[in-house]
């Protein structure tokens, strides 16, 4: 599946492809066996992480960076915006 495609990418980059190979084996396994002790269907919970829509995504940015400008404000780090004059 793809959510198991983006988590292997992810991992390979840190890990190697073998050691990444193994987690993904793990984590299939381990959603596998849940799955049918409790009878539930799959639903990871970092599924939002994997497949975030671009608006909500952008949004997020848009945050982030308004957030740290906010903070190197307080440090005084960077000068605060010139009120506009009406």
């Amino acid at each position: 599946s793809p959510y198991y495609k983006k988590k292997y990418e992810s991992l390979m980059k840190r890990r190697g492809k073998k050691r990444a190979i193994v987690a993904i084996a793990r984590m299939i396994l381990t959603a596998i066996y849940q799955m049918l002790s409790t009878g539930e269907s799959w639903n990871p919970s970092d599924l939002y992480k994997i497949d975030i829509p671009e608006a909500l995504l952008e949004k997020q940015k848009a945050k982030a960076i308004k957030q740290a400008m906010k903070l190197l404000q307080r440090e005084g780090l960077y000068p605060p915006p010139e009120p506009i004059a009406s």
